[in-house]
């Protein structure tokens, strides 16, 4: 006597194809073309292939920002199941990350490594920077590939923002999306932060997020040294 398995479901179905209220929205799709997350590097990973849409002329290869949504939902989801928030460290070496990763950080209640990364973190228990994690979050698996070499010798499942050049060797979830425009991964970090509180049912998916996505972009210490300055100047008075 035979038996057949019978699929749950729809095989089919995507994770954010299913549900109206995970679809992608117009407004998100205008601000991921508006910071150039589309837009990948001239060269592709042979992993990251499936995630490339088509080349531009000029060589400049463009990602399917349907699948950066999804995987942006899947990564969530995975931060969301943490029980302790404290548990998820976010990582970011490249300066263009780091606000975005300590202002993600503050909202969702993950520990931040922001700068340089002290090789035997999650390894070396004599170190008074010892941490266990449940999950890391990287910024750029090139830049970040210490933190993501130790993580697979501890296990802890790796998320990260991957370009279409970016090595995807021991990362679990990869977000593909430009990871080298400071704009775009502000916009990615700030998209994680609020769906990451919107599973949780901190912030409510009616009400737009009250949290503008410019204090996740990295600013220019001497650009906002000038800002300060022009705004200590009293106004000169006009007769």
């Amino acid at each position: 006597q035979q038996f057949r398995v019978m699929p749950l479901g729809n095989p089919n179905r995507k994770m954010s194809g299913g549900l109206d209220v995970l679809a992608l929205k117009e407004d998100d799709v205008t601000k991921f073309l508006a910071c150039g997350t589309h837009l990948g590097s001239t060269n592709v990973d042979y992993q990251m292939e499936q995630y490339v849409y088509k080349r531009k002329p000029d060589g400049v290869y463009i990602l399917n920002l349907r699948k950066t949504w999804e995987k942006l939902l899947l990564a969530a989801r995975a931060i969301a199941a943490i029980e302790n928030p404290a548990d998820v460290c976010v990582i970011s070496a490249r300066p263009y990350g780091q606000r975005a990763v300590l202002k993600f950080a503050s909202y969702v209640g993950a520990t931040p490594i922001a700068g340089r990364f002290t090789p035997g973190t999650f390894t070396n228990q004599i170190q008074a920077a010892f941490r266990e994690p449940r999950l890391l979050v990287v910024t750029d698996p090139r830049i970040d590939h210490q933190p993501v070499t130790e993580a697979s010798y501890v296990n802890i499942p790796v998320i990260a923002l991957c370009n279409t050049d970016s090595p995807l060797r021991y990362v679990d979830i990869g977000i593909p999306c430009n990871n080298k425009n400071n704009h775009s991964i502000g916009l990615m970090w700030w998209m994680l932060s609020r769906e990451v509180l919107r599973l949780r049912g901190t912030i409510s998916r009616e009400v737009p997020w009250d949290v503008m996505v410019d204090l996740f972009f990295y600013r220019d210490p001497e650009e906002a040294e000038k800002e300060e300055q022009v705004a200590d100047k009293p106004a000169v008075q006009k007769d």
